[in-house]
């Protein structure tokens, strides 16, 4: 599949960004480079590779250990560290242009 710069022009106005006439291009260029790249991977026998969990391991890691055991040290208690005041509500909200006591206001940019 390849991407057109009309394709590239309607993703650019549903995000609601303005890109330039060789930004346009060079967008049509990249993203049929990504897809070509995609389209050489897929070309790969991946019949015999078994799934992976993770894509990468922890020296130092017990071999014996299987499973989730194995990957453990990738989740910690949360912990407080560096323990510091956060801004009152009052404090974040001073330089705000539009407020009311609680939230910022914003404009809606859902609809144009």
């Amino acid at each position: 599949m390849k991407v057109t710069e009309k394709d590239v022009a309607y993703v650019a106005d549903l995000s609601n960004l303005e890109l330039g006439e060789d930004e346009r291009a060079r967008m049509v260029r990249d993203l049929n480079s990504i897809l070509g790249h995609v389209d050489t991977l897929n070309e790969l026998d991946t019949a015999d590779v078994p799934p992976m969990a993770q894509v990468s391991d922890r020296y130092g890691v017990d071999e014996s250990k299987q499973g989730s055991e194995r990957f453990a040290y990738s989740s910690r208690e949360d912990v407080l560290e560096g323990l510091r005041k956060s801004f009152t509500p009052d404090v974040a909200l001073a330089n705000s242009p539009d407020a009311d006591n609680t939230f910022f206001k914003v404009p809606k940019v859902i609809e144009r």
